[in-house]
């Protein structure tokens, strides 16, 4: 009887530590280390613009993507892929009518940026990265940095852009 506890326990003690492995981050590449160590970039908000989007359906917000003095150089020569260290920023809010502007335009035609709903970051590193294409994400909502296991999903949606270096925000100069 001993035995068949003994045996039950290392079974579940090994299966506890396979699902363990499975769902941790995979740091042997850096694929799913910590990007941005868990910091807001200082100065992010004074980066350069390179394009805004309003985004419909579930998300229904407006964007401003940002880039570093990497990532502008770059896009500005039509660089590709970007070089190690370019760091793109997308800043979202909701996406509200502005009361104030219609009232001026005597019509509903204005929508401005509301409450701010999250910041993402790619951070290329083709080394640290390598499984994602040389990107890293990061997300901070309300400043908190989200968790990895959160941002699995990021590198499967930008997979069909692998032709622009992953990345879905052409330059708008």
């Amino acid at each position: 009887m001993r035995w068949i506890a003994y045996m039950l326990f290392g079974v579940m003690t090994l299966t506890g530590m396979a699902s363990y492995i499975g769902l941790a981050p995979a740091h042997a590449d850096g694929g799913s280390a910590p990007v941005l160590e868990g910091k807001l970039p200082a100065g992010y908000r004074d980066w350069r613009l390179i394009s805004v989007a309003h985004e419909e359906g579930d998300l229904n917000d407006l964007r401003a993507v940002l880039g570093n003095d990497v990532a502008i150089k770059a896009y500005r020569e039509g660089r590709l892929p970007f070089p190690d260290g370019a760091i793109i920023a997308r800043l979202a809010w909701k996406y509200v009518p502005s009361e104030e502007n219609n009232q001026a335009f005597g019509r509903a035609q204005s929508f401005v940026a509301g409450t701010a709903t999250n910041v993402q970051f790619m951070v290329k590193d083709s080394t640290k990265y390598a499984s994602t294409g040389g990107w890293g994400f990061a997300q901070f909502n309300d400043g908190k940095s989200v968790d990895a296991t959160a941002l699995s999903g990021c590198f499967g949606c930008h997979v069909p852009v692998k032709a622009r270096d992953y990345i879905f925000t052409k330059y708008v100069p």
